[in-house]
């Protein structure tokens, strides 16, 4: 299945790199990030970038259709990707008998296909946050709990967006950024190309963007009054991470969603979208988390998988099953994968 190269992405705690701050309202540009937006370079022309042209081509062409005929091309590219990507299916295959064991082989089998073809969604609605305007789509976006971002902000208190990878992150994360700005965390392509399309979507559409492994950065931001997506819900392996339990099976979490709120007092919210595809709209909801941190590092780790869990029950098609969220195991225990 295609790896979807998302502008908001997952943090590994601990390790130092320089932040990317981007431009956006009064924010001076970087010099480096700026280099990275340009397409028309020489380096670009290389053959080896043409299929590169060819999908960044197809994508602003399908960006261009009604929502409705994008959401079909994106289901098309799941049910392709779910017929010839047998790796990655396989991934889904045991996320979802190990964290969905009531149902039958059936459901189990339906609620795959449907995961690849939101995923397929996914991808498109990822393209459209990189070359459309997010403003434009704020009317069909329903957001509850705005006012727990934007009353933290006039007070001047930072807020860390508990993050979780569903399908519709990077659409949703861009709209909500034209109500609310926040800072966003990323991963270093290392295609060129699309490592330069995917700079000038986060210039355009986030107050700026952190390398993933600079935690440091992330406190610093919070410490000033930001607003930081921050998203825990992925295996980073044993260092940083402590086991509890996730849909009733020991999954490797990482305790820095802890640490980091412990030593910046910031709030922590809960971000989570869905699409509905029945009504053609999108749902954010922000919900402040209470009582956290607690003091106690295993009791907080269990009440981040268990909000990831509450919101994937919401619509469980809709997360991102293909990574191998059990690939960490304790000691002397068989892999899943």
């Amino acid at each position: 299945m295609p790896v979807k190269a998302a502008i908001l992405t997952y943090p590994q705690p601990m390790l130092r790199c320089e932040a990317r701050c981007f431009p956006a309202l009064s924010k001076p540009a970087n010099v480096m990030a700026v280099s990275q937006t340009r397409l028309l370079q020489a380096e670009f022309l290389k053959p080896r970038y043409w299929p590169t042209w060819v999908g960044i081509g197809l994508m602003r062409l399908i960006c261009l259709l009604p929502l409705r005929a994008r959401w079909q091309v994106g289901k098309a590219l799941g049910t392709l990707a779910y017929r010839i990507a047998g790796r990655r299916r396989r991934v889904v295959e045991t996320n979802v008998s190990l964290c969905f064991p009531d149902l039958d082989k059936h459901a189990q089998k339906q609620l795959i296909i449907d995961n690849f073809r939101s995923s397929g969604i996914g991808i498109i609605e990822t393209a459209t946050a990189w070359f459309v305007n997010p403003i434009q789509y704020r009317d069909m976006v329903d957001i509850e709990g705005l006012d727990v971002l934007t009353q933290a902000s006039s007070e001047g208190r930072g807020v860390m967006l508990l993050g979780m990878h569903l399908s519709t992150l990077d659409f949703c994360g861009a709209v909500l950024s034209t109500w609310s700005p926040f800072d966003v965390m990323y991963r270093y392509n290392k295609n060129r190309l699309l490592e330069a399309v995917m700079t000038r979507g986060r210039q355009r559409n986030f107050s700026s963007a952190i390398e993933r492994d600079d935690v440091k950065q992330v406190i610093r931001r919070l410490r000033k009054g930001a607003t930081v997506w921050y998203g825990p819900d992925q295996d980073y392996g044993l260092k940083h991470s402590i086991f509890v339990p996730f849909f009733g099976h020991q999954a490797a979490t990482i305790t820095a969603t802890s640490r980091i709120a412990r030593i910046t007092g910031c709030e922590v919210v809960t971000f989570k979208h869905f699409r509905d595809l029945q009504n053609g709209r999108y749902q954010i909801t922000l919900e402040r988390v209470t009582q956290f941190p607690s003091g106690d590092l295993d009791q907080d780790c269990e009440t981040v998988n268990k909000l990831v869990e509450r919101a994937i029950l919401e619509a469980p098609e809709q997360y991102w099953w293909v990574h191998r969220r059990f690939k960490t195991r304790p000691h002397n225990e068989a892999r899943y994968y």
